[in-house]
């Protein structure tokens, strides 16, 4: 029943991110976006409650939870209009793969600092030419004596400007069969031939978006993470919470979305009664409503399976989970702007950017296309056509 209803201390864990994000809110986030600051205030309280790390092991600081719980926080403080992207990436993919896969030296000097808020990082998979295609990643790695040498160019890359160091995804050539296999970096901010170029997105974020140039970068022995062997493993095991965090993203955006059409919905009146009354617009925010809650119940299950240890069962989950609360997500938002009419246009409700905002989840980390071919192939046993 664990992954149907959540257990009390879950519960108990909403309540509280609740009561954080609502210190906070919408406007907090549209004022930093439009003045290019950083949700530093919101980022330091979050770390202090311990909820930023909520999914790290409680040796290196962590709160020894799991995806489960850093995807309630991430979907609360959404719900309250004030989301952080950078948990996606900095605790949830980075976090992940190196308490997992990294070495004793390379947890002691990151994870503690991924917990508390004090060090983040971000994460370098995307490239111009490649897209949703990982096998033509071209960023390269050799080895030069003790060193590595990383070349390539990555775009799409978030945060990169405020993270201390960022995971880069590159490729090294097998010995035995000459053929390239993924591998995982870090590549400190001031890294020699470390360059990035932030990309004009038609987005209000803080969070801001880069391309990255890696021009011959010297990384010591100890900047690979995992085994160099490990290839695909060691790259889902940081892709399938990414896409579980994207998810709890996209849910709580519709929710924060949902709730200020209801409320308007409510106490809004042309005729006699509020608008909420007639069920043109009444029935398409309950189906909204209905959506995000079957969204999250699959969110929570391949959170569920990715924290038992089931990555090939949290895969398929992961990817479903992602697509349908991208999908319940745009049309949330889009009912919400609907129902606000040319209120809902208007800055000073703050819905109308959540039309852009949301689109995002469609996209990335991976389309809505690619999962639809994932599920086709994996779960189908449908040819490919690529």
């Amino acid at each position: 029943m664990s992954s149907v209803v959540e257990p009390e201390e879950h519960r108990a864990l909403r309540t509280a991110v609740a009561a954080l994000g609502k210190r906070f809110g919408r406007p907090y986030l549209a004022r930093l976006g439009h003045e290019g600051g950083q949700p530093e205030e919101l980022w330091a309280e979050a770390a202090k409650l311990g909820y930023l790390g909520v999914n790290l092991p409680q040796e290196y600081g962590g709160g020894g939870g799991g995806i489960a719980e850093l995807s309630l926080v991430l979907e609360e403080l959404g719900a309250a209009g004030c989301p952080l992207l950078m948990m996606v990436v900095s605790p949830a993919i980075c976090g992940t793969v190196i308490a997992r896969f990294g070495t004793e030296e390379q947890k002691r000097a990151w994870l503690p600092g991924l917990a508390d808020g004090s060090r983040t990082m971000a994460f370098g998979i995307t490239e111009p030419d490649a897209g949703s295609n990982s096998h033509r990643i071209t960023t390269t790695a050799r080895r030069d004596g003790e060193q590595w040498v990383l070349t390539g160019r990555k775009v799409f890359i978030s945060g990169v400007d405020i993270a201390d160091a960022t995971l880069i995804v590159g490729r090294t050539e097998d010995a035995r069969t000459g053929r390239l296999k993924p591998c995982l970096f870090i590549v400190e901010r001031d890294a020699p031939g470390f360059t990035r170029t932030r990309i004009d997105m038609e987005l209000n974020a803080a969070e801001k978006q880069f391309e990255l140039v890696l021009d011959e970068v010297r990384l010591p022995a100890d900047a690979l993470v995992g085994d160099e062997d490990a290839g695909l493993l060691q790259l889902f095991a940081g892709l399938n919470p990414e896409r579980i965090m994207t998810a709890a993203f996209a849910i709580g955006m519709g929710r924060y979305a949902l709730s200020r059409a209801v409320d308007y919905a409510k106490t809004r009146t042309v005729w006699k009664e509020p608008i909420g009354a007639h069920q043109a617009i009444a029935h398409p925010l309950a189906q909204a409503h209905i959506e995000l809650e079957l969204a999250r119940l699959m969110m929570q299950k391949a959170a569920a399976l990715y924290d038992r240890g089931d990555d090939a069962g949290a895969g398929e989950a992961a990817n479903m989970a992602k697509y349908a609360a991208a999908e319940a997500c745009v049309k949330a938002v889009d009912q919400s702007v609907h129902t606000l009419g040319g209120n809902g246009l208007t800055r000073e409700f703050g819905l109308a950017s959540l039309i852009t905002a949301s689109r995002v989840a469609r996209i990335a980390p991976v389309s809505r296309e690619m999962i639809l071919n994932f599920i086709s192939h994996q779960t189908l046993g449908l040819p490919k056509s690529y």
